[in-house]
């Protein structure tokens, strides 16, 4: 995309957000109200990722990168930053945490990039901590406001880093079990919703580290379990509408034999 228009994009934004003659729609926006339109978006990239379709991905990159703009424009009306300052931010973060290829330092191969990615991170985190007058954390800047599941991973990749990790998957393979019998008791027992919430919360906790001892990205590997139990559904419903009739026609039995057969099809 050349400078004109991305130019182009910023005062587009900035006459949407005129106060008299911009949207009305675009006006009456704040950062609270927009952002769960860039997650909606940062998905749908992904989303045309795993489909491999380059132009749904140039599409959804754009509304993405409008996103972006949109917030850079509310921030500008306040006098906090502009467009040029985030562009400018993350290029000279690009720039530090790769001295292997803007300075003197040598990188042999991706390992020693990410270590080196690592320890700049660290001690950038190590900086704003500074300015906030505390102590760093290895699990600062995790962000909250991350999918559960993504954040579990982040979270025990943080902790692993400075050795609070099993050994191996068999151990954490044992602790899901623990957790599935704390369950398990707690249903039994007439557990509380809070507390059938907490041992439910252990377990899928307990899940993530297991695939993450397995180099199995959690959120991937349920996004494709997702995609398989939809396709499968999809052909129970297909079944029957063969037959001119809909799920809640049919009884438990007959559902279940009709997935044996979606699943048995692929």
């Amino acid at each position: 995309m050349s400078t004109a228009n991305i130019d182009k994009l910023i005062d587009v934004m900035a006459r949407l957000r005129h106060p008299t003659e911009g949207c009305p729609w675009d006006v009456e926006q704040t950062f609270e109200t927009i952002v769960p339109y860039t997650i909606e978006e940062a998905y749908e990239v992904a989303d045309a990722v795993s489909r491999r379709d380059m132009g749904a991905l140039r599409e959804e990159l754009g509304d993405l990168l409008l996103q972006v703009v949109f917030h850079s424009r509310m921030a500008e009306e306040q006098d906090d930053f502009v467009f040029d300052d985030v562009a400018a931010a993350v290029t000279e973060k690009l720039i530090r945490r790769h001295p292997h290829v803007f300075g003197d330092d040598g990188a042999s191969d991706a390992g020693a990039v990410k270590e080196t990615w690592e320890s700049i991170k660290a001690a950038e985190r190590a900086g704003k901590a500074a300015q906030h007058g505390r102590s760093a954390s290895v699990l600062d800047d995790v962000p909250a406001a991350f999918p559960a599941l993504m954040r579990a991973e982040k979270l025990q990749k943080r902790a692993a880093r400075i050795g609070f990790d099993w050994p191996d998957v068999a151990p954490v393979l044992e602790k899901v079990s623990e957790e599935l019998d704390e369950l398990k008791a707690e249903i039994e027992g007439g557990g509380e919703a809070d507390r059938l919430s907490d041992e439910a919360g252990d377990l899928l906790f307990s899940c993530v580290n297991v695939l993450r001892h397995l180099k199995v990205d959690p959120e991937a590997s349920l996004r494709a379990a997702n995609a398989k139990f939809e396709h499968r559904f999809r052909g129970v419903e297909a079944a029957l509408a063969a037959e001119d009739r809909q799920p809640h026609d049919a009884d438990l039995a007959e559902l279940e034999a009709l997935w044996q057969q979606a699943k048995a099809s692929g």
